[in-house]
């Protein structure tokens, strides 16, 4: 039975609308001098950038024009996706519900089989991966707000198995459980990411709420943590040795990580979000402490301080870039491909607030520039590189969509 894909011409209700060539579009990225955005004045102007270049690195000249195709939408809040061996994508709803999308953009029902989620505010059905050996394993690792009981949450992993045909996750069962739970609707965190030895990095966020922040900085708890996991549950060998730590805990101190990527090296980078100002790229190292909430770029929302204000203290790490006013980051990926020649190495983020795609470029692991593109595209969840060299992103609506970038012609 072939998997349940909708043509375009299926009810709205339905199917994701698929647009042809005149639904393509085309942005050309304005150049360096037309470009304001470190020209914004920062939340906290009194802080200071511990080094050089910590902050609001120079504008990138780069006036290429960009084309993107919508390839589905309709998606409603989508979160994660991962491309399948044969070009088909994995994608993710927060009401929890998860579809494939074909090469063409024919978009499949709802994959059967899937956990309850908690799908309020920033909980709900979040990212998604698969691993090298999918096409014998057909396995699928997915992350979610999932309900505990007496109206408490937390971040949760689960694996399985697709069906064949694509209508099915079977053999479904969760490999890591985020502890303790709490009372909230935000900060689940969740990128999931497999490095070189197979093992599987877990993103987790503070819960948002003053008490539990506190807690990002304990490590007999997950949360605020990056985690890293045997993928079929528990602690992954070569994990560091914390003094009364959690066994899967990789690093700690962080305040929501919502975009995860391994660079071509094998290391982790990760963007989490600040609260107002304070957005903060790292580079997460085995056992290390990224101050949260005891130093931050950041201001709370109300304006003032958070805890003593500080942005430096001796056993915490700095972050390798900073941004205030934030971007508020979701989904992260290394260009690696033949499309953008110019481009290889560099980061490639989704703004949410900023609304469009911020670049990176590094130089000896500092930040060297950074560019935006597609103003006004929407809010980017999400951001992956396709094996043929285009950009994919996820706009986070209510009528979300998948769209590729590439170069205009």
């Amino acid at each position: 039975m072939a998997p349940a894909f909708l043509p375009p011409s299926a009810p709205a209700k339905r199917r994701t609308a698929v647009l042809a060539l005149t639904g393509a579009a085309l942005f050309a990225a304005a150049p360096a001098f037309a470009q304001d955005f470190n020209a914004a004045p920062p939340n906290a102007p009194d802080q200071r950038p511990a080094f050089p270049g910590q902050t609001r690195a120079p504008i990138i000249a780069d006036d290429i024009a960009l084309e993107t195709t919508t390839l589905a939408d309709g998606f409603v809040n989508p979160w994660g996706m991962d491309e399948l061996p044969d070009g088909t994508w994995l994608v993710t709803e927060k009401p929890g519900r998860m579809r494939l999308v074909s090469a063409e953009g024919a978009v499949s029902d709802p994959i059967a089989g899937l956990p309850e989620v908690m799908a309020e505010r920033q909980g709900g059905l979040l990212d998604v991966v698969v691993n090298d050996d999918f096409a014998e394993t057909r396995r699928v690792w997915w992350s979610y707000a999932e309900p505990r009981g007496s109206g408490t949450n937390a971040t949760a992993v689960a694996t399985g198995t697709l069906s064949p045909d694509g209508t099915q996750m079977t053999d479904v069962r969760v490999v890591f459980r985020q502890e303790p739970a709490w009372r909230s609707s935000a900060h689940f965190g969740s990128r999931l990411v497999f490095d070189d030895e197979g093992a599987l990095f877990i993103t987790t966020g503070d819960r948002s709420l003053p008490e539990p922040r506190q807690l990002a900085q304990d490590v007999s708890t997950d949360l605020g943590k990056v985690v890293r996991i045997d993928p079929d549950g528990g602690a992954a060998e070569g994990n560091p040795a914390i003094e009364g730590g959690r066994p899967e805990i990789w690093s700690y101190g962080h305040r929501n990580l919502q975009s995860a990527a391994l660079a071509p090296d094998g290391a982790l980078w990760t963007v989490e979000h600040g609260p107002r100002g304070g957005d903060e790229l790292n580079r997460p190292e085995a056992g290390r402490n990224y101050g949260w909430p005891i130093i931050t770029y950041g201001l709370d929302y109300s304006g003032r301080p958070i805890g003593e204000g500080i942005t430096e203290k001796a056993g915490m790490e700095q972050p390798v870039y900073y941004w205030d006013p934030v971007i508020a980051p979701s989904g992260m990926a290394f260009y690696e491909g033949d499309l953008f020649p110019e481009w290889e190495g560099s980061i490639l983020i989704g703004g949410l607030r900023s609304g469009n795609l911020v670049r990176l470029t590094l130089e000896d692991g500092r930040v060297s520039g950074e560019a935006r593109y597609l103003d006004g595209i929407g809010r980017v969840r999400d951001v992956a590189v396709a094996r043929d060299g285009s950009i994919h992103l996820l706009t986070d609506a209510e009528n979300g969509a998948l769209i590729r970038v590439t170069p205009a012609e």
